[in-house]
C-alpha cells in the first residue's frame, strides 16, 4: 500500500479564477454533466478551394476577407442546408419528456481573443442574412468595439442573465453560493465604482460590446486552426453549451499525400491540402445521420469552389 507523501510541492504561481474563467468553468461543467456528447471528425480535401481563395484574395473586391471569415460563411451555408444542427433542446430527465426547437436565425457563438488577453465568446447574430463581405464587416466592427469594452462589466451582465435563468429553475442554493463566491474572499470579483460605471455606460452601445454581443447563440463554432496555424492537431472533443445541440471546431490545414483526379479524369497521387472539423452533437437531440447533409454540403463546396464567386 502506497503512503501519502508529506513532501510539499513547490508552486510556480497561483491564480484565482476571474469572471472569465468562472463563466467558462460553470458552462463547460454543466455541459459535460448534463449532455451526452457524440461526435465525428471530418477531414475533407480542400486543395482546390484553398487555391481559388488564394487567387481571389489578390482581387480588390476580396481585400480583407480572411480564411477564418470564409470558413464561418461556409459553415453558415452548411447549417442552412442542414437546419437540424441549429437548435435548442429542453429535456426533463425524470419524466423523459423533451423537445428540440430548430431555429431559423443562425446566431453563431465564436471564441475571440481579447485585447487584454484571454478569450470571450461573441455572438455573431443572423449569419444567415449576411453575404460574405457583410459578415467580414460585422466581425471587424466587433473587434473595433472591443477596444472600448470593459470585459469584466460585460461578462458580469452575461453572468447575471445566467443567474436569472437559474432563478427561474428554482436553484436558489446555487445562486446563493455564487453570490458569496463572487463578493467575498479570494474569489471576489473587481467591479467598477458608481462613477466609473456611469462613465462606462455613457459610452454609446454602438462603440462597445453589450450583453447582446455575448449572449447565448444557437450554435458554437471554435476555430482552433486560427490559434495555432502550424498545427497538425485535429480537435477531437469540445463541449456543447446548453441549450445548444451542436458545436463545431475547425482545425488547421495540413498537407499530405492523397489521390485526386486530374483535368483528364485520371487519378494520381499528389500532395493535397486537408482541413479537419470536429462536429459534436447532443445525442438526445440528434443522431449521426442528422449531420450527413451538413458534410455533404461542405463536400460540394470543396469539390466545386467556384461557388464562392457568388458569395460577396
Amino acid at each position: 500500500m502506497s503512503q501519502k507523501s508529506n513532501r510539499k510541492l513547490r508552486r510556480t504561481g497561483v491564480e484565482h479564477f476571474g469572471i472569465q474563467r468562472k463563466i467558462v468553468a460553470n458552462m463547460t461543467t454543466e455541459s459535460w454533466e448534463t449532455i451526452p456528447h457524440a461526435g465525428a471528425n471530418y477531414e475533407p480535401d480542400v486543395t482546390e478551394f484553398w487555391n481559388l481563395f488564394q487567387s481571389l484574395r489578390k482581387e480588390p473586391e476580396w481585400s480583407g476577407i480572411t480564411i477564418n471569415t470564409l470558413m464561418l460563411y461556409v459553415i453558415t451555408q452548411g447549417l442552412k442546408a442542414c437546419p437540424a444542427l441549429n437548435g435548442h433542446i429542453s429535456f426533463r430527465r425524470k419524466s423523459a419528456n423533451g423537445r428540440v426547437e430548430t431555429i431559423s436565425d443562425i446566431d453563431i457563438s465564436i471564441p475571440m481573443a481579447l485585447p487584454i488577453g484571454g478569450m470571450m465568446t461573441i455572438n455573431i447574430h443572423n449569419c444567415e442574412r449576411m453575404r460574405l463581405r457583410e459578415l467580414s464587416a460585422y466581425i471587424g466592427d466587433v473587434r473595433r468595439r472591443m477596444e472600448k469594452t470593459d470585459f469584466n462589466e460585460a461578462m458580469f451582465s452575461a453572468a447575471l442573465e445566467n443567474t436569472v435563468r437559474l432563478l427561474a429553475k428554482g436553484k436558489i442554493d446555487v445562486i446563493a453560493r455564487r453570490l458569496i463566491g463572487n463578493t467575498v474572499g479570494k474569489g471576489k470579483m473587481p467591479r467598477l465604482n458608481r462613477g466609473e460605471k456611469k462613465a462606462y455606460l455613457a459610452i454609446p452601445e454602438s462603440e462597445r460590446l453589450t450583453k447582446r454581443d455575448i449572449e447565448q447563440g444557437t450554435i458554437t463554432v471554435s476555430n482552433f486552426g486560427s490559434v495555432y496555424r502550424a498545427s497538425y492537431v485535429t480537435p477531437l472533443m469540445l463541449e456543447i453549451i446548453p441549450p445548444q445541440i451542436c458545436a463545431i471546431a475547425i482545425g488547421g490545414m495540413t498537407e499530405r499525400p492523397g489521390v485526386a483526379a486530374g483535368s483528364d479524369g485520371v487519378k494520381a497521387m499528389s500532395i493535397r491540402k486537408y482541413m479537419s472539423f470536429c462536429i459534436m452533437f447532443d445525442h438526445r437531440a440528434l443522431d449521426y445521420e442528422d449531420t450527413v447533409h451538413f458534410m455533404e454540403y461542405l463536400d460540394g463546396v470543396f469539390a466545386h469552389p467556384e461557388v464562392m464567386l457568388e458569395w460577396l
